[in-house]
């Protein structure tokens, strides 16, 4: 199943991508009540399997009705992932985007962490910092966790994913340089935009065989695979679990391909700007688009 969060009347409520739309869950409730579903994509993956196969059912049971069928074009999209208790993102994990940078391969994954502040949904508006004057795109691969994971073997590893969707690392390569740690440069509200579904496990056979693409203003800015990972899915959960407990609706952010601004010559590097629209894909998980303002605050 492919779900998605949006804003009705200001709150943030679940939905279901079908074919002839979105499902609204809540309203289709009011429709043919069910206390068993939930209409809150976090209680879902906190639900487990039985929760995804509660509402699979239920979706599948009902008509094609106006009263809570959606348009996708006038949904408020919301982050496909609400509130994780963890963002954890993996940094240099494709073999050409650290030869573009021209670092040594890690030995081990390189981690750091994102805050809620970060999340943002698809087709919203990205404030470019003022403090920044050299904001860079990075497409990945999110991984949903879906149970409690700890020292879990790479054999199992995928047994603990919830599901898969689209992220965006974006990143203020000015501020990321001027201290040994990157969180300053990275975790700027809005600096992570994610969706605009979350894409069941059942769904993706293999995560570490998927087209990854970012345009900018339509021109192709990374096309890349998930296959030039360094540390493929059941690695990196797997060694993450050994230094902290995973709990479900935690996001890993994979890390990106090459093709980002900072790997080009210096005189081709042409940051982000207020105006620039920007679109990040992963094949199968739907593509997710911002448009970038001034900040004006």
């Amino acid at each position: 199943m492919k779900l998605l969060t949006f804003n009705k009347n200001g709150t943030q409520t679940l939905g279901v991508k079908v074919e002839a739309g979105v499902i609204d869950v809540a309203a289709a409730l009011e429709a043919s009540p069910d206390e068993q579903i939930e209409t809150d994509i976090m209680n879902v993956i906190e639900g487990g399997s039985e929760a995804i196969e509660r509402l699979r059912h239920f979706i599948e049971g009902l008509e094609i009705r106006e009263d809570y069928v959606l348009n996708e074009e006038e949904i408020k999209w919301e982050p496909a992932v609400t509130r994780p208790k963890k963002i954890i993102c993996v940094g240099l994990n494709y073999k050409k985007h650290a030869d573009e940078t021209k670092s040594p391969y890690p030995k081990i994954p390189i981690l750091f962490n994102k805050f809620e502040n970060a999340l943002t949904g698809h087709l919203s508006e990205i404030v470019v910092p003022r403090t920044t004057e050299r904001l860079d795109h990075e497409v990945e691969l999110g991984i949903v966790i879906g149970k409690t994971a700890k020292h879990v073997s790479e054999e199992e590893a995928l047994d603990y994913v919830f599901g898969y969707c689209t992220t965006n690392d974006l990143s203020a390569r000015d501020i990321q340089k001027r201290a040994s740690q990157w969180m300053t440069g990275k975790t700027n509200d809005g600096f992570a935009p994610v969706g605009p579904y979350i894409v069941t496990k059942d769904e993706i056979e293999n995560p570490n065989d998927l087209q990854i693409t970012t345009t900018v203003n339509g021109e192709v800015r990374q096309n890349s695979n998930t296959a030039d990972m360094i540390f493929n899915c059941e690695e990196l959960i797997s060694y993450i679990s050994k230094y902290m407990t995973l709990t479900p609706g935690d996001l890993i952010m994979t890390g990106t391909p090459e093709g980002v601004i900072l790997g080009r010559p210096m005189e081709e590097r042409v940051y982000l700007q207020p105006g620039d629209k920007m679109t990040v894909e992963v094949e199968r998980l739907g593509a997710l688009t911002n448009t970038f303002v001034e900040d004006v605050f």
